[in-house]
């Protein structure tokens, strides 16, 4: 009833339906095409592999511009990556105690906990600055000291191919061999 009296109120906008619509099937969805990137290959380059100019993304770095390939790193070496975390946890651990025992006395609780999360905060920065400061220099004492056995070892193998002596003193072969 309330579509006859729909249609007898506005006789403009009735829509009549085809007799065999409820017999016509529906048109098939098309699935979206898709296409298969080997497992090697990297989503970026599947994706903008014929476009052009196309940007990279937003703060990521080349790895070239980060760091020199091949440079020592903190992070990168396995115990100062280690020592680092350890320092960084213990630091934030104690100023956090510290700041929270030395304030409760002097404030409500809350306060107490505010400073207790500032002063592990800054003895965590102040605690990671410090470890990351001594292993630089301890990762590049390792490096040279490593260079010096390196170099020691070349040495013992060029003194052992060598004849000992072979009636040439050390200034004589020196001299033989800056003449050939």
């Amino acid at each position: 009833m309330a579509a006859e009296a729909q249609m007898a109120t506005a006789p403009d906008t009735i829509v009549e339906e085809p007799a065999d619509a409820a017999k016509a099937p529906a048109d098939p969805v098309k699935a979206p095409d898709l296409k298969v990137v080997p497992e090697d290959e990297k989503p970026e380059q599947a994706e903008g592999a014929g476009k052009k100019g196309k940007k990279a993304k937003k703060g990521a770095k080349e790895p070239a511009a980060t760091a020199e390939a091949g440079a020592p790193s903190v992070a990168a070496h396995p115990r100062a990556a280690r020592a680092v975390g350890r320092a960084k946890g213990w630091g934030g651990l104690g100023g956090f105690l510290l700041g929270g025992y030395l304030s409760l006395p002097t404030a409500t609780p809350v306060d107490a906990g505010l400073r207790a999360l500032l002063a592990g905060i800054v003895c965590y920065v102040v605690a990671w600055a410090g470890a990351v400061f001594a292993w630089r220099r301890l990762v590049m004492l390792e490096i040279k000291g490593r260079e010096q056995q390196l170099l020691m070892a070349a040495q013992a193998a060029r003194a052992q191919r060598e004849p000992a002596g072979a009636g040439f003193s050390a200034g004589d072969r020196a001299k033989a061999r800056a003449a050939s």
